[in-house]
């Protein structure tokens, strides 16, 4: 087994996967990753896609020696790396401390260990290291817009080519990620779990995202998706409806969130549930119609308030039932952020071939 000493000081990307550092090291010290990870004696295979070819979102978990080399490789000390890679010293069945000293790795899906896996921004990459090379980092799914670029980062795990979408003609979702910051401090100062929020608003989004196709009146999610397509989303519009989805809405989920959140909203859903006088929620009640407005779609109110058993729905019959003070013991019944397992919105992968319209056309709401 060859070791490389660790002659040039590689810092590790905050967030990153130890996989991708090792990759990028590798490609500093002129070697294939294949190269560099045969420095490590391996204890399982590559995971891969089901089509074959390796997955972006690999990662490896190293024993005490194998974590002492990479340090020594990238020149960095090993609590920096803790500090920096997710996966750091996280135990593993296969990865036992072995009396030898061989430094050893093994194989996961990075999902499994740390959390969302995501494509870092190759510019702000090279911005602080000097080389456009790919980086994967661990980034939650609130997340993912690079701000000083203009780019949303995609997930590492699905079996596609891109890495990111150009959002430079889409100040909107930018804006978005500025936004959240306030929603993700007002989840804080209401004792709600920022990650249970964005998650619920993502459900409630994503399932008017999958009925929007018969949506007449939306005129703002075809327009963006074209333009994360590149202008013309043509007869590939199944593949960037599941690509794009993310981004298109980003600015909804943001905006749902931070109604959910709005103690004045709560109030319109007590209203509307006959307050003292219990009533069943009307199909024009004032909370889904404030909504509505808040979105710009002064017409989704009815098509929200209508749509029983979804999240949305499903959330008001919480917020009713603290209010009441009936029901049992605290729990997901009584849990307003409470995601129910049906409602989670689905993560798909973009078929491998090229998709047809299923729309008629290219103007067809997305």
């Amino acid at each position: 087994m060859t070791h490389y000493p660790g002659l040039l000081r590689i810092a590790p990307l905050l967030g990153e996967t130890t996989s991708s550092l090792i990759c990028r090291i590798a490609s500093r010290y002129g070697l294939e990753a294949k190269a560099l990870r045969s420095c490590w004696h391996w204890r399982n295979y590559q995971p891969g896609h089901d089509g074959g070819g390796t997955r972006a979102d690999s990662e490896v978990l190293l024993n005490a020696a194998g974590r002492q080399l990479l340090a020594g490789l990238c020149g960095v000390k090993e609590d920096v790396l803790a500090r920096a890679l997710p996966s750091w010293g996280q135990e593993d069945a296969k990865l036992p401390d072995r009396e030898d000293g061989v430094p050893a790795a093994a194989w996961r899906i990075g999902g499994a260990v740390a959390g969302p896996v995501a494509f870092g921004c190759r510019l702000c990459a090279a911005r602080r290291t000097g080389t456009a090379v790919r980086v994967v980092r661990y980034t939650p799914r609130w997340q993912r817009v690079c701000v000083r670029h203009g780019r949303w980062q995609l997930d590492a795990d699905a079996d596609q080519p891109l890495e990111h979408l150009d959002l430079r003609d889409l100040p909107e979702v930018v804006q978005a990620q500025r936004r959240w910051a306030s929603v993700r401090r007002r989840a804080v100062r209401t004792r709600a779990e920022p990650a249970r929020v964005f998650a619920l608003a993502q459900a409630v989004v994503a399932r008017w995202w999958e009925q929007a196709l018969q949506w007449e009146r939306e005129t703002i999610w075809p327009r963006r998706l074209h333009q994360v397509a590149g202008g013309d989303a043509g007869g590939d519009l199944e593949r960037w409806r599941i690509v794009g989805r993310d981004a298109v809405v980003f600015p909804e989920v943001v905006a749902v969130a931070d109604a959910l959140l709005d103690p004045a909203m709560a109030e319109l859903v007590w209203a509307d549930s006959g307050a003292g006088r219990p009533r069943a929620l009307p199909a024009d009640g004032a909370f889904c119609r404030r909504l509505g407005e808040l979105l710009g779609r002064g017409w989704l109110g009815p098509l929200a308030a209508t749509d029983h058993g979804g999240p949305l729905i499903a959330w008001m019959g919480s917020v009713i039932r603290l209010r009441r003070g009936a029901g049992g013991p605290p729990g997901y019944d009584n849990d307003p952020w409470w995601l129910r397992q049906e409602h989670q919105a689905a993560t798909g992968r973009p078929p491998r071939s090229p998709g047809v319209c299923c729309a008629g056309s290219v103007t067809a709401p997305a």
